[in-house]
């Protein structure tokens, strides 16, 4: 097989219509133009069920705002509509599935929404659980839950809040979230997303305000987190703004990669096989302003960017022995684009 759908999760704000699917054939090396797959108020961000069979979109409905569940056509890549569940208020900025339930991360209002689905993928009208606090940067004035997703054996759901400064794992309770740990990140750093390492023992937080990567060991009998590296992810004399965006690991475990919009690269590090710590490869320009997001093909020979200022997906090739990005001549218009993923 060598051609592969991608999705896109959009901000429908100027021209964009929804989530778009566009296709990336690794036997010739080329984008095909993306096309609307699914009309939908700012999914920003999408994820599917661990079978892909279903596709899980963050979504605004007028003042309202939840997640939208769609059916997956493995076949055409079309996605049919199955439900939604909006509720007064913002939309969430973070989804992610696993088993019978969906997480979601509501940066706006501080929350985590816990779902539960059903043999068709249906979701219920869920649980919120909020957050409080805040903490000493402009953006802190309040919690701001930035990225939910479970633990490698589904035991606990973990929530990263940039506006508290803290990452806490929780475990579902009669169908709702009980806090067992918490970890504080240096006041100001801004934790955003997290990633685990295929080995299950270690995971790496990306922090937004500080553009780190803090490198944790993880407890799965306690669900608690240790720190044991912290390493920049931007250029120390760069001293623009810089938000980092996303953070993603190869199924091997030997390469991380995260985003970084401002200076509008990805930035590359190598995993040490026995201890899991970074060590700083290289930058490379993302091929547009603001990346987002980023995500590798199923093959991992092909990592794509998604630049949401430019509006455009653009492809880079892979060294799986190096972790090398280079650019290819292969973009594609994806208006107002957050998110991608494939489906393999």
């Amino acid at each position: 097989m060598s051609k592969y759908f991608g999705y896109a999760g959009t901000y429908t704000r100027k021209t964009s219509q929804g989530v778009y699917r566009f296709t990336l054939d690794t036997e010739k090396e080329q984008l095909f133009a993306a096309e609307i797959a699914a009309v939908l108020g700012n999914p920003t961000y999408i994820t599917f069920d661990e079978k892909q069979d279903y596709l899980y979109a963050v979504a605004q409905e007028d003042d309202m705002g939840g997640v939208n569940a769609f059916r997956v056509d493995k076949t055409s890549g079309d996605l049919k509509p199955v439900n939604g569940q909006l509720v007064e208020g913002n939309p969430p900025c973070h989804v992610e599935a696993a088993e019978n339930k969906v997480v979601t991360g509501n940066y706006h209002k501080g929350e985590i929404g816990l779902h539960f689905t059903n043999e068709d993928g249906e979701l219920d009208q869920g649980n919120f659980t909020k957050h409080e606090g805040n903490g000493p940067h402009e953006r802190q004035e309040k919690p701001h839950v930035h990225f939910t997703g479970f633990t490698p054996d589904k035991k606990f759901i973990i929530a990263a809040d940039l506006g508290t400064d803290q990452l806490v794992t929780y475990k579902v309770e009669d169908s709702s979230l009980k806090e067992v740990s918490t970890f504080r990140t240096q006041p100001g750093s801004g934790p955003r997303h997290l990633v685990f390492h295929p080995n299950k023992q270690v995971a790496y937080l990306l922090t937004e305000l500080s553009t780190e990567v803090i490198v944790l060991d993880y407890n799965k009998e306690t669900g608690e987190f240790t720190e044991k590296q912290s390493i920049l992810a931007k250029p120390a004399d760069f001293k623009e703004t810089n938000d980092a965006s996303a953070i993603h690991i190869t199924s091997d475990g030997k390469f991380l990669y995260t985003g970084n919009r401002g200076h509008n690269s990805i930035a590359s590090f190598k995993v040490d096989e026995n201890s899991g710590e970074l060590t700083f490869l290289a930058f490379t320009p993302s091929g547009g302003e603001w990346p987002r997001d980023f995500d590798f093909d199923p093959t991992e020979k092909y990592l794509v960017a998604s630049n949401q200022h430019t509006g455009n997906i653009v492809l880079f090739r892979r060294d799986a022995k190096t972790g090398e990005l280079t650019e290819t001549d292969q973009v594609i218009d994806v208006p107002e684009v957050v998110c991608v993923k494939f489906l393999s």
